[in-house]
């Protein structure tokens, strides 16, 4: 499913100021997210050997280039609350391919990421050297599902999944998709996982449309790129973390996928009402 809404209106065009924006801020995020994926693929010829799926080193140096980034873009970020402790996974509303960068930048974390994604160029090679665990949304492989992401926690790894199953303009939260959740339900993981429910909320720049960081439906990545890199003063992005829910408190998948997309609707909601 794609969610479909009409896109905010084109922005004006760039202009001196926003073209030396794009090439400045363009060079330094790309200096920076291929350097820092250079320096990760080195570490992980050693990393691998010693410690096969577990990777105790390199999830490190994605926080730092995510958290960066950022920075680059001159983007505020901030947290509110903490991630959790323990195995378990999160689950976040989906609004940019910037959440990609504001969730890795708070947390050492896999994501979860729609098959199709692997053959993307770019933005594939990324996510297989960062770890992402790539699935088809297809509830007759809920038992394949179980079992990697049985191995992946049992290995240490905090997986993150978009449960709306696509993005939206940021200022809505869509029904979250219950099959994925499934897999904690089965043999051992009921009692030893925990899921926490994170809000990202976005405020856009002074001035600009309603929805400016938001990408959805056939917007394309590198228009919106551009016209997030061109941005002369930029909004800024918040991730408020909610306290984790244990799968064993809960009766099953539809119930704890509701309890999880109640917690970020309220707070996004209460946000966007001030």
């Amino acid at each position: 499913m794609t969610w479909n809404a009409a896109p905010p209106p084109p922005p004006a065009p760039f202009g001196a100021l926003g073209w030396a924006l794009v090439l400045v801020r363009g060079f330094a995020l790309g200096t920076l997210v291929f350097g820092g994926l250079v320096v990760l693929l080195a570490l992980r010829l050693v990393e691998w050997p010693l410690c096969g799926l577990r990777r105790p080193v390199t999830p490190h140096i994605t926080r730092g280039v995510c958290r960066l980034a950022f920075v680059v873009l001159g983007m505020g970020y901030v947290r509110v609350g903490q991630p959790m402790v323990g195995r378990g996974a999160v689950v976040a509303n989906h609004a940019s391919w910037l959440d990609i960068f504001a969730l890795n930048a708070a947390d050492t974390v896999y994501f979860v990421a729609k098959s199709e994604v692997a053959g993307w160029p770019g933005i594939g090679w990324l996510a297989r050297a960062t770890g992402t665990l790539f699935i088809r949304r297809a509830r007759i492989e809920a038992a394949q599902h179980r079992d990697m992401f049985h191995d992946r926690l049992v290995a240490g790894h905090r997986l993150v999944f978009f449960p709306e199953g696509t993005s939206t303009d940021g200022s809505r939260i869509l029904p979250f998709k219950t099959t994925l959740f499934e897999a904690f339900f089965k043999g051992d993981m009921k009692n030893a996982m925990q899921l926490q429910a994170v809000t990202i909320i976005y405020s856009d720049p002074k001035g600009a449309a309603r929805g400016h960081y938001g990408w959805w439906g056939d917007m394309g990545f590198a228009t919106h790129l551009l016209k997030t890199l061109a941005t002369p003063r930029q909004g800024k992005v918040t991730l408020i973390y909610h306290p984790p829910v244990a799968v064993s408190q809960v009766k099953d998948r539809k119930v704890l996928a509701q309890m999880l997309w109640a917690q970020t609707n309220e707070a996004l909601e209460s946000v966007l009402n001030q």
